[in-house]
């Protein structure tokens, strides 16, 4: 029988790596709101969302089953960007 423990850091990079983020974009002169899931960083989102509005050009992101957002820099209205929280199973009181 082995007592094997594995260590704390990979554990933990192991579950970032997985981790997803939510972004949700408000398109101007639209009551409807774009959601994506991603599994970039908040901070790679934030500097492509900022690259994009700098320079006029699109926010273009892919998620994990290949489908594409692409919006025009001028239409954005806002940007939300959020962990997604994983989900709970069972009926517990928490």
């Amino acid at each position: 029988m082995s007592t094997k423990k594995s260590s704390p850091s990979t554990a933990t990079s192991a579950a970032t790596s997985s981790s997803k983020v939510e972004v949700r974009i408000g398109i101007t002169d639209s009551p409807r709101e774009l959601t994506i899931e991603l599994s970039n960083t908040a901070d790679e989102i934030e500097a492509t969302v900022e690259r994009a509005l700098h320079e006029g050009s699109h926010i273009a992101f892919t998620d994990e089953r290949g489908r594409r957002l692409i919006v025009p820099a001028a239409k954005v209205g806002f940007v939300e960007v959020s962990a997604q929280s994983e989900r709970k199973v069972g009926f517990g009181t928490n």
